[in-house]
């Protein structure tokens, strides 16, 4: 294994703002990734008239304990990709929020590399809310919906 070979990989990481890259030849399968970057949060929180300040971190760390309390399943992206809530930008989409969906029915299509994945629902239940906007770029594990099994 040749280690400039793999230091030029790091280097196209960091360059780039990678997570994640993965080279296959015909002999050799190269992955390098590192840990989530631990970034800021840019954004507005409303004053609340009464009451402490709430950090970001807190806040999504309660609205995930709200979504857990609720019995809610967070639907995850399988791989790197454009998330598409249809199969053609004139088709209906296939969800909608307040929808039931079937365990194994299609709730949206991930694209990665030209080639369109369905993603299946793991459960039967309602879609409570979907995260994602259509066409938007999507990473490995980022949450696209919430279904309440039921």
């Amino acid at each position: 294994m040749d280690i400039n070979f793999i230091r030029r990989l790091v280097d196209i990481l960091e360059e780039n703002d990678l997570f994640e890259i993965e080279v296959s030849t015909l002999f050799r399968k190269v992955r390098v990734s590192r840990g989530a970057a631990i970034g800021s949060v840019v954004g507005t929180v409303p004053a609340q008239a009464a009451g402490p300040a709430v950090s970001a971190p807190v806040a999504e760390e309660a609205a995930a304990a709200e979504e857990e309390e609720l019995g809610l399943v967070e639907v995850t992206s399988p791989m790197v990709g454009t998330f598409y809530r249809a199969a053609s930008p004139d088709a209906e989409p296939y969800v909608e929020e307040g929808q039931y969906v079937e365990k194994g029915a299609v709730i949206c299509i991930i694209e990665a590399m030209k080639i369109m994945n369905e993603i299946e629902s793991e459960y039967n239940g309602t879609i409570r809310k979907i995260k994602i906007s259509n066409a938007e770029p999507v990473e490995y594990g980022q949450a696209l919906m919430t279904i309440k099994p039921g």
